[in-house]
C-alpha cells in the first residue's frame, strides 16, 4: 500500500533561495563571512559571526561537500503521516569540510547501528524530487 500523505517541504525564502537552488542542479553553497571567513547553516540574511555588516556581510561559497557523520538516529516511527513508507530511515547530523553541521539522511546503507561509525566519511547525494524542493542528503564514502 502506497501512502498518498504528502511529506512537508521547506519553504523558500529569500535568505536561502541561492541554496535550493544549487541543490537542484547538485550543488551546495553556503554562506560565509565575507569578514572572518567563517561559514554558516542555515543561510540568514546577515552573518552570525559579523552581525554588524548586515546584508552585505555574507557571501555565498559553493561548498566541496565533503562530510562527516557527527551524530545520528534511526527512525522507526513515523512523525508525520507521509513518512510511514520510508521507516526505517536514517536521519542525521553531518559536518561539512567548511565546518558547518547540516540535518540530512544517510541513505545507501542499511539502517542498522552497525552500519554507522561517528566519523565516518559521507558524499552528497541530491535527492530530486517532482514539483518540490531538490534534498541533501548523504551516503558513505
Amino acid at each position: 500500500m502506497t501512502n498518498a500523505t504528502p511529506k512537508p517541504q521547506p519553504v523558500s525564502q529569500p535568505e536561502s533561495d541561492r541554496y535550493w537552488d544549487g541543490l537542484k542542479v547538485e550543488e551546495i553553497w553556503l554562506q560565509r563571512s565575507k569578514k572572518t571567513g567563517e561559514y554558516q547553516f542555515y543561510p540568514r540574511a546577515i552573518s552570525i559571526h559579523d552581525p554588524a555588516s548586515g546584508p552585505e556581510g555574507v557571501e555565498w561559497v559553493q561548498a566541496s561537500g565533503n562530510a562527516t557523520l557527527y551524530t545520528f538516529a534511526i527512525v522507526h516511527a513515523a512523525p508525520h503521516p507521509g513518512f510511514v513508507g520510508d521507516l526505517p530511515y536514517v536521519t542525521a547530523l553531518v559536518e561539512l569540510e567548511e565546518g558547518v553541521i547540516v540535518p540530512t539522511n544517510i541513505v545507501g546503507v542499511d539502517p542498522e547501528p552497525e552500519s554507522f561509525q561517528i566519523g565516518m566519511a559521507l558524499k552528497p547525494v541530491f535527492d530530486h524530487n517532482e514539483n518540490a524542493h531538490t534534498l541533501l542528503k548523504f551516503a558513505p564514502a
